[in-house]
């Protein structure tokens, strides 16, 4: 069945969404903590009672399966309530207090109204009230969310359940709300009540609306995460220790989801002459499988087709795309060597979104390190060594810091844990800036530093007032303080 075809945000109802924003701003952001994570546990909630009714709009937008995507449902939710949780235990807000000399006391505030695009491979996790949406209203921000134009089905049966449920939980009007259309997104990004965007999606599109953001008259910051290769690094020990396990994780993760992970990894190191490449070869996966929508089918034909053909690569799997579908594709690997690799690295790094890797051999160990200054930013490294005798793997890590935000030990970065000490974001092209879009930190995104300087106690924000009523960390007089346990009678 052809999808619905949904007409743009008019005129009329962009102004209205704005306006509604703009006055639930002040709103939300003094609503006490508990009220607060109260509308996060409300949405939480309201998701999971209606996944029956969101997940087949989702899978017949995504093709992504039913039970992958109630799996991400559970996420979109846990995470929603990890949020919630966060904002009671109020650590987020650096309350500082320093009484010697002048009365400062220093704690953290919301921007103000944020717009969110979100991304179409997870569709509920980075979708309209996907992470982005959960840390914005975590910090107290209402939400403008741009419906991605891959979800025709699921974005107004999304936006209902979160508009319904923040209002039945005593959210002021203009929480959140969903507009549609690029160009509405574009206004969206150069209207001055918005206060952040944040974004995830191609590199080429976030660079457009981070150059809109930066062109206003008043610059806002622009939290895209964008693309990312996520470069896999195995020396010659741990190819010795458990080569075939490495091979069969290296293409259980670049092929899961079809390779629409933003995680998936991209390009992997393996030493010369240890099977590692052969192993590749003989194991690739070569059934078809279904990307999101023809658009992304026919970029990753096309960009596959394009690396394939490179001359200083030589094909591994490289099957015939013998479906009509172009959403159908079938996986594609490809061989380099490190030092063609180091000649042709700047065309050789495109990333192609979808089942697609590069394996690139080395001979000499002093190949990784080099390799290593090539890759752009990442969101994440991953390195396969051994604890001893291993003398290449500690420096490999850290060199590794300065081109990802995660850095993985014999693991494989497909998977995000979301918790307090996650990090998903890393240097450009990864993202546009220092945050995570995923765990509690994502809320510094959308927060901003105010001092007090001797404002009497009865005019402070509650976190700051001698009596901590909001009952929460604060560092008092250089001294961390806990949050003051509350008696039970």
């Amino acid at each position: 069945m052809p999808a619905p075809a949904i007409a743009d945000t008019t005129c009329q109802e962009y102004e209205e969404v704005l306006t509604a924003a703009r006055s639930a701003a002040p709103v939300l952001a003094a609503m006490p903590l508990t009220e607060r994570s109260g509308l996060l546990r409300a949405v939480a909630g309201a998701l999971r009672a209606q996944a029956d009714e969101l997940v087949p709009l989702a899978d017949a937008d995504s093709s992504l399966g039913v039970s992958r995507l109630t799996g991400e449902v559970e996420r979109t939710a846990g995470q929603l309530e990890m949020f919630a949780d966060a904002v009671e235990e109020g650590s987020w807000m650096e309350a500082i207090i320093d009484r010697a000399g002048p009365d400062l006391r220093r704690m953290l505030i919301p921007l103000g109204p944020v717009a969110v695009f979100g991304a179409s491979n997870f569709p509920f996790a980075f979708g309209l009230a996907g992470g982005d949406t959960a840390s914005a209203l975590a910090a107290g921000c209402p939400v403008i969310a741009k419906a991605h134009p891959a979800q025709p089905r699921l974005s107004g049966a999304y936006t209902r359940v979160v508009v319904d449920a923040l209002r039945a939980a005593g959210a002021p009007d203009g929480t959140f709300a969903v507009v549609h259309g690029m160009e509405t997104g574009r206004k969206l990004v150069t209207d001055a009540r918005i206060t952040a965007v944040a974004f995830t999606g191609s590199t080429a599109g976030g660079r457009a609306l981070a150059d809109l953001a930066a062109a206003r008259p008043s610059p806002i910051p622009f939290y895209g995460e964008l693309g990312s290769l996520n470069p896999v690094f195995v020396t010659r020990e741990a190819a010795r220790a458990r080569g075939r396990d490495i091979v069969d994780g290296f293409l259980a993760s670049m092929s899961l989801g079809a390779g629409q992970f933003c995680t998936k990894p991209g390009v992997v190191f393996v030493p010369a002459g240890c099977g590692l490449e052969d192993l590749i070869a003989a194991g690739a996966p070569t059934a078809p499988m279904r990307l999101l929508h023809e658009g992304i089918g026919a970029a990753f034909r096309a960009g596959a087709a394009r690396l394939a053909a490179h001359p200083a690569v030589r094909p591994l799997s490289v099957p015939e795309q013998d479906t009509a579908d172009e959403s159908v594709v079938r996986p594609v690997l490809v061989s380099t060597t490190a030092a063609e690799f180091a000649r042709c690295a700047a065309e050789l790094l495109a990333e192609c979104f979808g089942p697609f890797a590069l394996v690139v051999t080395y001979t000499d160990d002093a190949d990784l390190s080099a390799a290593a200054d090539l890759v752009d930013g990442n969101l994440t490294a991953t390195v396969h060594g051994e604890q001893s005798g291993d003398r290449v793997a500690p420096a490999l890590l850290h060199a590794l810091t300065g081109k990802a935000g995660r850095l993985i030990w014999n693991g494989w970065p497909t998977g995000v844990a979301v918790g307090w000490a996650q990090h998903h974001g890393g240097p450009h092209p990864a993202t546009t800036s220092v945050h995570t879009s995923v765990g509690v930190t994502a809320m510094r995104r959308f927060l901003r530093p105010v001092a007090y300087q001797s404002v009497p106690d009865a005019l402070l924000p509650p976190a700051l007032r001698d009596a901590n009523e909001f009952r929460i960390p604060r560092r008092v007089d250089g001294a961390l303080t806990a949050a003051p346990v509350t008696e039970t009678p």
